[in-house]
């Protein structure tokens, strides 16, 4: 079977890199067509340069990279350096990147590659807020038909918000965006934070992948080694939610993943609940089913999946 194709939107954020090391060591199941970034947990001059040197990383200094929209469709930025520090990779060592910066902005390119594949061919993979694609979108809607699936991260239900009591950080970054992506008529695949929080980088776990001893490995451990801090004081956990790697390991197994089809509606307009994911789960509403959100997962087949892919640059 043909690799699938795939572009990847992202915000990168240690959790973002990861997502793009296991992505790029699984060329039989996933041909990245190209990773485009977006403003978010850094600002856009940040998540450019992050992804790129994820790329010189991983080997692949011929992956094309593009920088799309600095900043929200409606609302003003936020980011979350609290988090990932001040260079959004904090952990490893940051450098100009080898991989170059394609010269095409990125909504351009998510809108010509999808206008010349296939109908229903290739399947989005953001990672980030949502700026990017909804941008895509609104400005020629006719891509919409060219795309099989779109996997995302973003959202939550039963956990409550990361960054409002309400809201997750990806939705609450662009919740007008997220909007016009949930309500676009094509298979969503959401990955909120009642999945990513069941997937724990723990001191064991990132120290069989520091064990690998590749340059990919040896990185991810690093960044993995700064993320955990905040969210293990925040949530009193064992280790950091590995949020953004979910989407990439349920594309490659989506068999250790539970879902269900729900509507999910995106808030707007409250002050009180801006980018709240209001998730049908037991379809109380009339509202057509959007969503397949996802729920549950197997953390340690999630970590076995990582940890052999990573295992792969050692190659």
């Amino acid at each position: 079977m043909a690799p699938r194709p795939i572009i990847i939107d992202c915000d990168p954020g240690q959790d973002d890199a990861v997502c793009l090391f296991l992505a790029m060591s699984s060329p039989d199941e996933l041909e990245i067509l190209g990773i485009t970034a977006v403003a978010g947990n850094v600002p856009l001059e940040l998540t450019q340069r992050n992804a790129r040197q994820m790329c010189d990383i991983a080997g692949r200094t011929d992956m094309p990279v593009f920088a799309g929209c600095s900043r929200p469709m409606v609302r003003e930025p936020m980011t979350a350096e609290q988090i990932h520090g001040t260079t959004g990779i904090d952990g490893i060592e940051v450098v100009d990147p080898v991989t170059p910066l394609r010269s095409m902005h990125a909504v351009e390119f998510i809108i010509e590659t999808l206008l010349a594949a296939s109908e229903e061919s290739v399947t989005l993979v953001p990672t980030g807020p949502l700026t990017n694609i909804a941008t895509a979108i609104d400005k020629v809607p006719e891509i919409l038909s060219h795309i099989d699936e779109i996997v995302l991260m973003g959202g939550a239900m039963r956990e409550g918000g990361n960054r409002t009591p309400s809201a997750e950080f990806n939705i609450l970054a662009d919740p007008h965006a997220a909007d016009i992506v949930f309500c676009c008529g094509r298979p969503v695949t959401a990955m909120g934070l009642d999945v990513t929080h069941k997937v724990l980088s723990t001191r064991k776990r990132v120290a069989k992948i520091k064990a690998l001893n590749n340059p990919v490995a040896t990185a991810t451990a690093g960044m993995l080694g700064f993320f955990h801090r905040f969210d293990t004081k925040k949530y009193g956990s064992e280790g950091a939610p590995l949020h953004d790697p979910c989407t990439v390991a349920y594309l490659l197994q989506a068999d250790i993943f539970d879902g269900k089809q729900c509507n999910v509606s995106v808030e707007t307009q409250s002050r009180l609940t801006l980018g709240h994911t209001a998730v049908d789960f037991w379809n109380v509403t009339d509202r057509p089913h959007n969503t397949n959100w996802i729920y549950d997962v197997d953390p340690d087949a999630f970590f076995e999946l990582l940890t052999g892919r990573l295992a792969r640059f050692g190659d």
